[in-house]
């Protein structure tokens, strides 16, 4: 950890667990500060966290609270996160000012992945990951996300990219970087909101053992970077596309003549989709972050087998 152990608190259920290698799966933060809206945030927290630890793992929340890296939270501090306005988005570049200005905030994709390589942690369930922007090759509106991604060692259980993205840019920047995506049963890329994208996996995988299996391969190579592990929205939940895609294109048109750029942009389209869908977006993310999670507890669980 370097110097990041002057800087980084474990709760006693993450220390002990990552002493005894046993399974362990790493949660981000900004789906409660920035991503859920107040009460579902905490329910579905609460929700996800029972899920982990059912299923044989332990749950790691990361954060950052009053310039304190927190690997793993309370429900004090869970509660906190949720119900407080105005806590920054914490990605990469925000990670310094946050801790010495003593902030609170949610950790982005970027952040949270930075934050669980350090610590030890190598699954990561979320809902999706981010990407290019739709006009991402004249505004350069790409996500640190897949920089972090190329760079860290970790795997990453999402239903794909957000839906309000550029899905073919996203995919051609991942294999520029060199980051494998496999797919849960499927063969095409899902688009966070549906199960079909119109773009393809680079591998379908059947198994959380033969994702395990790859992970080991990869890493024991010494092939720096993540995985990505693709698993659609349980298709019950998922929306109709033709619908979505209007209500996309409306929510980017909109954030355009309000000039809403950069951190603000993506929870802006994701609010706006929730309005326009009348509360189905909300249900379906909900629904999607909780079969990743089950997913990441069954990949933690293979790979603490095999490594």
């Amino acid at each position: 950890m370097n110097n990041y152990i002057h800087y980084l608190d474990l709760t006693e259920e993450v220390a002990d667990t990552l002493k005894s290698n046993t399974p362990i799966v790493a949660l981000e933060s900004s789906i409660i500060t920035h991503g859920i809206p107040y009460p579902y945030n905490l329910e579905t927290t609460i929700e996800l966290l029972d899920i982990i630890r059912k299923n044989g793992a332990t749950p790691a929340i990361i954060a950052i609270i009053d310039g304190r890296i927190k690997i793993g939270l309370d429900i004090h501090e869970i509660k906190f996160l949720a119900q407080s306005n105005k806590l920054l988005k914490i990605s990469k570049r925000d990670i310094p000012y946050a801790i010495a200005m003593k902030k609170s905030g949610g950790t982005t994709v970027a952040s949270t992945i930075i934050f669980s390589e350090i610590a030890g942690i190598n699954v990561f369930a979320t809902g999706g990951i981010g990407g290019v922007h739709k006009g991402g090759e004249s505004s350069f509106d790409v996500s640190a996300d897949l920089i972090e991604l190329a760079n860290t060692n970790i795997a990453v259980v999402c239903s794909g990219a957000k839906s309000v993205l550029d899905i073919g840019l996203t995919l051609e920047k991942l294999e520029t970087y060199g980051v494998p995506v496999l797919g849960y049963k499927t063969n095409e890329f899902p688009s966070f909101y549906t199960r079909e994208s119109g773009y393809s996996v680079d591998y379908k995988v059947n198994s959380s053992f033969e994702i395990a299996k790859i992970m080991k391969t990869k890493w024991d190579l010494d092939l720096k970077g993540a995985i990505i592990i693709a698993n659609p929205i349980p298709s019950e939940f998922e929306l109709p596309n033709i619908k979505l895609n209007e209500v996309i294109d409306c929510a980017i048109s909109e954030s355009i003549e309000k000039n809403i750029k950069g951190r603000e942009l993506t929870p802006f389209l994701l609010e706006k989709v929730k309005i326009l869908t009348n509360g189905e977006s909300l249900k379906s993310n909900i629904e999607l972050i909780k079969s990743n999670t089950l997913l990441a507890c069954k990949i933690a669980t293979e790979y603490i087998k095999i490594n």
